[in-house]
């Protein structure tokens, strides 16, 4: 095992954006995704003439259903819905892409959320044929709502508003501008920021990689241009964060016994010789070796990063076991047995606070007991109902929950791989519930 440097791998994802496409049902996501990928030569020959074939397109002759390139489920291609999140990889000469086409149907919110879990953009599809105006308001779709409401909890640094099918509308500016205006107002009481609006047709291929002639009215750049030029924030001077997945032991009956420990850098970076709290039972030790995975084995590294997924062993023999987390030893960390977090529901089944769940953060599972539903966000209205005693699939709401036992965990906004978790619910093993942990209580 060789002793490397690897400097690169504080950078490796600055050229890479993950993104998510989302909105209501038959907004079109599936077929922008099949355009950008069509249109920017990423199809390969034999899957265009594939999907010139398939039997459940819903084009005429040989031309190609650009949505059956990420709509890979037969039930997704019968129905003409998207059910499961399809990711597609391509990349231009300016940038890497990892796309996540999530779905839209309200049925399928939790694996929108699954999607939107770790990327860094959003592009909200808006259909421009379907938006109302009731007493002279615009009425987005509730789904549109929802979607934009967790684009905000999971704090996603980019949020791009397609407003889909203009050629349906003939192109008018005037729509555009009257459903532009009606985001901007959602996202003002939403909070979202750094929102762009393009306005495209998908099928028809309209500033989704090159301008449209058809709207001369837009000065702005096309699709593709905006989400080469998104800059990936990275996440700056946040502390040591390293959950122990695993206890690793090579011999243990011999001499030069070796005890590693496996797992992966939720936040910040550590470094030979680093000084380490092990919690819950703050014991401190300091890091002798770093091991991480190279192409063709594993190498010794000096540094390791968030994201990274290495071995650390300890100079000092310290009782550590799985569900363990190393911090700086300068960090203050109080594990915490009581919690405010938003989450979104998931489950057929409604929350009952009569009931404990298993709640999954990092690496531990602990007993979760809901003591109070504190508001619910009424997608329709955008305000939070305090009067609510349950959640509802596809609810987002405030809970207050007590653990078995203390948990080391951060706030969301600040560490969101530790400030992150699923409810489970212990009878059925189903996941209920995805959570964002928003404060701690006494």
């Amino acid at each position: 095992m060789s002793r490397i440097e690897q400097p690169a791998y504080q950078h490796e994802d600055l050229g890479v954006l993950r993104f998510i496409t989302a909105g209501s049902v038959d907004d079109g996501k599936s077929t922008l995704i099949g355009r950008l990928l069509y249109d920017s030569k990423a199809v390969l020959s034999d899957q265009l003439s594939a999907l010139s074939r398939a039997k459940n397109k819903r084009t005429v002759g040989d031309e190609i259903d650009l949505s059956l390139l990420t709509d890979g489920l037969e039930a997704e291609r019968e129905q003409g819905i998207t059910i499961d999140v399809a990711y597609r990889y391509f990349a231009t000469a300016k940038r890497k892409f990892i796309i996540a086409d999530t779905p839209g149907h309200e049925q399928y919110t939790r694996n929108m959320v699954t999607g939107a879990s770790t990327a860094h953009a959003a592009i909200i599809l808006v259909d421009a044929t379907r938006v109302t105006v009731e007493d002279g308001v615009t009425q987005l779709l509730p789904q549109t709502k929802r979607h934009s409401a967790i684009v905000k909890l999971l704090g996603l640094q980019h949020v791009i508003v397609a407003i889909n099918k203009m050629d349906l509308v003939e192109y008018s500016e005037a729509i555009f501008d009257q459903i532009r205006d009606a985001y901007v107002a959602l996202a003002r009481q939403l909070g979202l920021e750094n929102v762009r609006f393009v306005p495209v047709s998908a099928l028809k291929g309209d500033n989704i990689v090159s301008a449209s002639e058809r709207m001369p009215w837009y000065a702005g750049e096309p699709l593709l241009d905006v989400l080469e030029s998104l800059p990936v924030e990275q996440a700056a001077g946040q502390a040591l964060r390293f959950p122990v997945q695993w206890v690793a032991r090579q011999d243990g009956s011999s001499a030069d016994d070796f005890r590693g420990y496996m797992g992966r850098v939720e936040a910040g970076e550590v470094k030979v010789g680093d000084a380490i709290t092990v919690l819950p039972a703050g014991r401190q030790a300091s890091v002798a070796e770093i091991i991480a995975p190279v192409p063709g084995g594993t190498a010794q590294v000096e540094r390791a990063f968030a994201g990274q997924t290495v071995t650390i062993r300890l100079a000092e023999d310290v009782d550590v076991s799985r569900g363990d987390t190393f911090v700086p030893v300068t960090d203050a960390v109080e594990p915490a047995k009581k919690l405010e977090a938003d989450l979104c529901w998931f489950d057929d089944e409604p929350l009952s606070t009569q009931r404990k769940y298993l709640l999954k953060q990092t690496t531990n599972t602990v007993f979760a007991k809901i003591g109070a539903i504190k508001q619910v966000l009424d997608v329709h209205t955008l305000s939070h109902a305090t009067d609510r005693h349950n959640l509802a699939m596809n609810d987002i709401g405030r809970v207050a929950l007590t653990l078995q036992k203390p948990l080391v965990c951060d706030l969301y906004d600040t560490h969101p791989g530790t400030g992150a978790f699923v409810l489970i619910d212990e009878a059925t093993h189903h996941t209920v519930a995805a959570g964002m942990i928003r404060a701690f209580a006494a």
